[in-house]
């Protein structure tokens, strides 16, 4: 008997195409988070989103999109960040039904990337050569 994917358990595309319909909802009216989408369709980037996830749980459809750290090389994201990020999906997850069980799941594969886009400090973040792009560093507007 085959054992079912993350992927498969989790509902598949529709679930995840309103998970993260919701989650980008929340992002995007964040008054930290959102600054780092201006400018940028929420229409791509939850489709990215959803392409990604999909792929890392199973799908056999792969991922068409950048590797993480280019796609997110020059962005000071913080573990605040990330931790902030994740509590919202976890939000958008609990109000989609998604089980516990696979809330859990779900987020521990979603912070296994965290190192791929997190930064450990500022200083490491300024070390990156950005000769042709701008860096990106937004500031707490609750700090």
């Amino acid at each position: 008997m085959k054992r079912q994917s993350m992927f498969e358990a989790v509902g598949g595309l529709p679930v995840m195409d309103r998970v993260h319909k919701r989650f980008y909802d929340k992002v995007y009216a964040h008054p930290w988070l959102g600054q780092f989408f201006e400018g940028h369709s929420q229409e791509a980037i939850e489709l990215r989103q959803t392409q990604f996830m999909a792929e890392k749980m199973g799908s056999k459809s792969p991922y068409p999109g950048r590797e993480l750290p280019l796609a997110h090389r020059r962005m000071y994201i913080s573990e605040e960040l990330l931790t902030l990020r994740q509590s919202l999906l976890r939000e958008s997850l609990e109000e989609e039904g998604v089980a516990e069980k696979l809330i859990m799941r779900w987020l521990k594969i979603d912070k296994a990337f965290w190192g791929k886009i997190g930064n450990e400090s500022l200083d490491e973040f300024h070390l990156v050569d950005f000769k042709y792009e701008k860096p990106l560093i937004v500031e707490n507007p609750d700090a």
